[in-house]
């Protein structure tokens, strides 16, 4: 088998780079090859993955943060080799639908893995594995991206920051939310589209979610004061969010989001500006490696 390691130095405030001498102590003596690159920039990884990926087959380790795992994801889909997680960033929000140990000991389980297939969504042409939203959580999001930057501050309390710096400027929108059959027009504040069930350093948006199942589960938050607002999110850290009479809840293939004005979209961390967003769901569309 070949092995690919994606390494992303500024992922986590360089927690990566170490693991560089702990694969090499653990492949010396095997037959494998193994390749490491070290990633310089956004979108680096995606275009060295099919670079690799393209003359080959390999199990692609991810080492970084969700980001640095959608960029190796979009840089393998349709392809026949599989993806591995090394949880190495301030969130690790997609491996917690995986695995709950991390550490030295997550390497050697995980290049011992196993192979199984899971879904992946899609949206506007970019693929993702976790979670994709707008409105509010990915001002919020744009915002805990640069508190990570600065010192002390980890996944969930970048995020908290992030939530206080947004909630009292935020303005919801105005949109169009197309569910299967039904569409309705909303005040939207959030909408969430999951194939997992956390993100922003832990937050269980997406308590039912299973990334085998074929379904999005996707949540929408109508307009709400700031206060209420705040109150929130500590129900999203918990899961228990559904029981907020503005929060609605439906599970489907596809979704679609409009709006006559500009809202960030943000896509397992990485957030554009746009005016509509289609989702759907590919069953069973990746092998992922999942630790023994």
């Amino acid at each position: 088998m070949n092995h690919l390691f994606i390494i992303n130095p500024q992922a986590g405030k360089g927690k990566g780079l170490k693991y560089i001498e702990l694969i090499k102590k653990l492949f010396k003596g095997r037959e494998d090859q193994y390749f490491i690159e070290l990633t310089q920039g956004p979108g680096d990884a995606t275009q060295i993955v099919k670079r690799y990926v393209s003359a080959g087959d390999y199990r692609v380790y991810s080492v970084g943060g969700d980001g640095t795992l959608n960029e190796v994801l979009n840089g393998m889909v349709n392809s026949y080799s599989s993806l591995a997680v090394i949880a190495s960033g301030s969130g690790n929000d997609f491996y917690r639908n995986m695995d709950d140990e991390a550490g030295e000991s997550m390497l050697c389980r995980t290049i011992n893995g196993v192979e199984k297939h899971v879904d992946i969504g899609k949206v506007n042409g970019r693929y993702f594995l976790n979670v994709a939203s707008a409105g509010i959580d990915a001002e919020v999001a744009y915002n805990a991206d640069r508190f990570k930057k600065l010192p002390l501050f980890n996944g969930m309390a970048a995020y908290a920051a992030g939530v206080f710096y947004t909630v009292f400027k935020y303005k919801s929108f105005d949109s169009n939310v197309t569910i299967g059959n039904s569409c309705q027009n909303k005040e939207t504040l959030l909408f969430a589209v999951a194939n997992g069930k956390y993100y922003g350093g832990g937050m269980k948006i997406a308590p039912l979610a299973d990334i085998s199942d074929g379904q999005l589960d996707i949540y929408h938050v109508d307009k709400m004061n700031p206060f209420k607002i705040i109150l929130l999110f500590p129900k999203l850290i918990k899961g228990i969010h559904g029981t907020v009479r503005e929060v609605s809840y439906s599970r489907s293939t596809k979704v679609n989001i409009s709006s006559e004005q500009d809202f960030l979209l943000n896509i397992d961390g990485e957030i554009s500006r746009v005016r509509e967003a289609s989702f759907e769901i590919i069953p069973k569309g990746l092998k992922m490696v999942f630790p023994r």
